[in-house]
């Protein structure tokens, strides 16, 4: 069997670097029951599958490699932004965990979301950024973690990284869902 993946950049710099990839799939029959699979053959950090776009909404499920979750980050936005750039411009999206809102500033995408929609991480703060770059992802071999540590303790800015061996991640360096439970 074939199947249509879009695949998009999220997170990215200005250059278009860094980042992470999500892929993109419509709900249909033929995915019905195997989104896990898909995802785990995919193995982007993240898959979404879209069940519905109507009236400045659309309706979707999220799936690691490992299983699904009921929101993330990086999923919402890249959604969002795809769906923008293909004439469908939405105010939330439907996912598991509730609604999140949605809105477009130029080609940048905010969600709001609720802290406790994103997954337990253990957030592991690092004396500073130079530690966060230097951690070993192997050696996370359980859990959920999201090492940071201030960049720029004054304008609020970190430097964070995700390890998920829970969720079939072994680094996700860009992670809206930690991001979310960090700021809170």
């Amino acid at each position: 069997m074939s199947l249509l993946v879009n695949v998009v950049d999220v997170f990215v710099d200005a250059a278009g670097a860094h980042g992470n990839q999500l892929g993109i799939v419509w709900a249909s029959s033929s995915t019905r029951k195997r989104e896990q699979a898909i995802a785990a053959d995919l193995g982007f950090s993240e898959t979404i599958f879209i069940d519905a776009v109507e009236a400045g909404a659309a309706t979707a499920r999220i799936y690691t490699p490992a299983r699904e979750l009921p929101f993330a980050g990086h999923p919402t936005v890249g959604l969002a932004a795809w769906l923008r750039d293909n004439g469908d411009e939405i105010k939330h999206i439907d996912v598991p965990a509730g609604s999140v809102r949605v809105r477009f500033d130029g080609d940048l995408v905010f969600a709001t979301a609720l802290p406790e929609w994103a997954p337990p991480f253990e957030l592991d703060q690092l004396a500073n950024p130079d530690e966060v770059e230097a951690v070993d992802p192997d050696a996370y071999g359980l859990g959920m973690h999201y090492v940071w540590a201030w960049f720029d303790e004054t304008r609020k800015r970190v430097r964070a990284r995700m390890f998920a061996p829970e969720l079939g991640i072994r680094e996700d360096e860009a992670t809206g869902s930690a991001a979310v439970r960090l700021s809170a």
